[in-house]
This record gives structure tokens, sequence and C-alpha cells, in this order.
């Protein structure tokens, strides 16, 4: 029944005659997710701030939160947010099949002959029901991402009680290090999205009606 439903639509999201191309489901966890994020990482500049790993910090202006107790009440408000929203995103995902016809294959050949596309402006945007190679990378990695900086932050927020989690990462230390690289690469991807959505217009406008 479900298949029989994720076929069908498949098979609409393919006619660019204003038929649905997100399901509501999709749209609503997206601004959810994009909104905790970059509550996320704002109080996360902000607890970086007070205790930083390399030899720079990040401006006050892009901090959220106001001081060290108060960007750690946000950063913990924001990751529940995550979390929760995150896992119905993915078994909604995983269950109705979309990961799969979307996400999937990723051939090395299709990756080469899109990127030289995408540099030299002849990506092709007119199907937006069909995510390009890189599309299908950078979607997979922001999961992948989300995954490592949710894993990692709960390894530095509880060492002692998840210590078997903290070795994974190689410790405390290290643990702060690959939740600020996961926080890099969400970030990177947010850029590009937003500069992707300017370029593309009609795929921000998808997101928010789903047409």
């Amino acid at each position: 029944m479900a298949t029989s439903a994720a076929v069908a639509s498949s098979s609409q999201a393919k006619h660019p005659d204003g038929r649905v191309i997100h399901p509501l489901w999709v749209r609503v966890t997206h601004w959810i997710n994009a909104l905790a994020m970059i509550v996320m990482i704002g109080s996360g500049w902000q607890i970086y701030n007070a205790s930083p790993i390399f030899n720079f910090e990040f401006p006050e202006q892009a901090t959220i939160g106001g001081w060290l107790a108060g960007g750690i009440m946000w950063h913990f408000a924001a990751m529940w947010l995550l979390v929760a929203n995150g896992f119905v995103y993915l078994v909604l995902g995983l269950s109705t099949g979309r990961f799969k016809r979307k996400l999937l294959p990723i051939r090395p050949r299709e990756v080469i002959a899109d990127i030289k596309a995408a540099l030299t402006f002849r990506l092709s945007h007119e199907d937006l029901s069909v995510y390009n190679s890189v599309q299908r990378i950078l979607y997979l990695g922001v999961i992948l991402a989300a995954i490592v900086i949710v894993l990692s932050g709960l390894s530095i927020w509880k060492p002692v009680q998840l210590q078997e989690l903290t070795l994974i990462f190689g410790g405390y230390d290290n643990a702060r290090i690959v939740h600020f690289l996961a926080m890099s690469a969400i970030a990177a991807f947010l850029v590009i999205h937003v500069v992707l959505a300017i370029l593309v217009p009609k795929s921000l406008r998808a997101m928010v009606i789903g047409r």
C-alpha cells in the first residue's frame, strides 16, 4: 500500500504542471531543521567563545545567548528540537522510500559530469523533482553531519555518563573538535543551500508551497 502510494507520488512529481514535488512532511521538517540548525550554530558559537578550540573567536553579533549560560540554554533547546524533528524526518524518509528515490544511486561518472556542468553554469534545474549527483552527495553529507554533531554533542554534554560514546570520538577534547568540524560542514552546506535557492528561486517556492 505504502509502496504504491510512493510510486504514485513519484510519478506525479515528475510532471511540471503544479503537482506536489515536496509533500507537507518534507516541507515542515525542512523548515524546523533550518531553524534548529541556525539556533544551534549561533548558540554554539557563543559557547565556543567561552573556551575556544582554535586561535580565533566568532563575532559577538553572530552569536545567540548573550553569555555562556544563555548560549547553553538556547543550544539545548535547539538540540532537542533538532533530534526530535530529525528523527521524524529520517523515519519518514526511509519508510516512504523518498531517500532511496531522491538520493540514490550516486555514480562517480555522473558526479564528475554534474560538477563540470555546475562550474560552467550549465547544470539543469528544469525538473526539481530529480536531484542531480551533486545535490545527492550534499544532502547525504548533511544528514551524516547532523548525526555526527548530535552524537559528539551528547559525548561533550555527558562525558562521564556516556564515556563509551566519548571514547569513540577519541576523548572529550577530540569530541569537541569533531563537533566543531561537523558544525562547520553544516554551516557551509547552509550557505551553499541559500545561494542555490537565490539562483534558482523556484526551488525555494517548491519548498514553501510544495509545487
